[in-house]
């Protein structure tokens, strides 16, 4: 299968992640410990409905919103892994054992329990990324909390399983409602927590919704907020769930028509680094950048995949600039979530290398 090359971007800005993860530790500590502004999705019931965020969760009531919330605590025991400075570090530890206590969860299991629609299906695929880091972790203080967090996975995987049975067709927008992002984190999680029911569920969903598709209209990409390619999402996930004789000519079927100068290619012009919404764009670019980089891994080097897979493998130096940088900024807006997807990228990119 292809892979990358070295990476340098035009600029020079280092990609790896040795050069990132002592300011990305910085930032999780900083979102972590802020409260405020957060923007609550909760359904009022009435008028004395009025419950604070970290009355309602307890765990996740940090960086902005609940779903960054819980990637932001997957980022800080992925970061502890890869190592970070010790003071940091400790502060990491610390901030985890005092969020991920099996009460906190208990009670954060009950409210989606009771609002089965509450961030589904984005936050739900991260909460099962972060009980699958947890419990697979190389650091002993951070694995310590996987009882709880795998307890609190169990009722996500059970609002998965409905979910998937549920809905006749997928979410294709580039948001947090976007149906083969969440589907692809789940799926990788469901593998690491043995959860084989759940990972069947999830791959005959991806299946129905997606085997039939061909000729991607990649040129209608990007909308002005997408912070994920619908179509790289939906080849990124059905790499996971189709054998390779099968994802092959799917995936060239499916994207080998889209033109090297298509948007989909093509790094995003921020104007507002301080609207929220436009903001997403830098997310785009990195998503772009990792999803390129996985999907060129998974097809040959040789014939029309072999072409597809070198204009994915183009695409990327130009996508990261940006995004790397303003994931570290400060504007909030940017750096209560921008880490994590940039952080994925980077994994991806260095592990690409890795296998070449």
């Amino acid at each position: 299968m292809s892979s990358h090359s070295e990476l340098l971007l035009p600029t020079g800005t280092p990609t790896d992640r040795r050069s990132w993860a002592d300011g990305f530790a910085a930032v999780v500590v900083a979102n972590l410990s802020r409260h405020y502004p957060y923007a609550t999705q909760h359904e009022t019931q009435g008028s004395d409905d009025r419950a604070l965020p970290i009355e309602l969760h307890p765990a996740f009531a940090t960086s902005y919103d609940w779903h960054s919330c819980v990637h932001m605590h997957w980022l800080a025991a992925r970061l502890l892994a890869f190592g970070v400075d010790e003071a940091v570090g400790v502060r990491l530890e610390a901030l985890l054992a005092e969020n991920l206590t099996a009460a906190n969860l208990e009670v954060e299991a009950a409210y989606l329990a009771a609002h089965p629609h509450f961030e589904r299906p984005y936050g739900w695929a991260w909460a099962l990324r972060l009980a699958a880091e947890v419990a697979t972790s190389a650091v002993p203080a951070i694995r310590a909390l996987a009882t709880a967090t795998t307890a609190f996975a169990g009722t996500v995987a059970e609002l998965v399983t409905a979910w998937t049975v549920s809905v006749p067709e997928p979410v294709r927008h580039g948001v947090h409602s976007n149906s083969a992002f969440a589907l692809t984190l789940i799926v990788e999680s469901a593998r690491t927590l043995e959860l084989a029911d759940l990972e069947a569920a999830c791959a005959g969903a991806a299946r129905r919704w997606f085997a039939g598709d061909r000729g991607w209209p990649a040129d209608w990409e990007r909308s002005g907020q997408d912070f994920l390619s619908p179509g790289l999402a939906e080849a990124d996930l059905m790499r996971l769930v189709l054998p390779a004789e099968e994802y092959v000519p799917w995936c060239v079927g499916f994207l080998g028509g889209t033109a090297s100068e298509s948007p989909i290619f093509r790094p995003v012009t921020v104007l507002d680094a301080h609207d929220g919404h436009q903001t997403h764009l830098y997310g785009l670019d990195l998503f772009r950048a990792g999803a390129a980089t996985r999907v060129a891994g998974a097809l040959p080097d040789d014939g029309d995949a072999g072409e597809l897979a070198r204009r994915l493998r183009a695409c990327v130096p130009p996508l990261l600039g940006a995004g790397l940088a303003a994931s570290v900024s400060d504007e909030y807006y940017s750096t209560h979530w921008l880490a994590t997807f940039a952080w994925v990228a980077m994994e991806s990119i260095e592990g690409s290398v890795q296998a070449s």
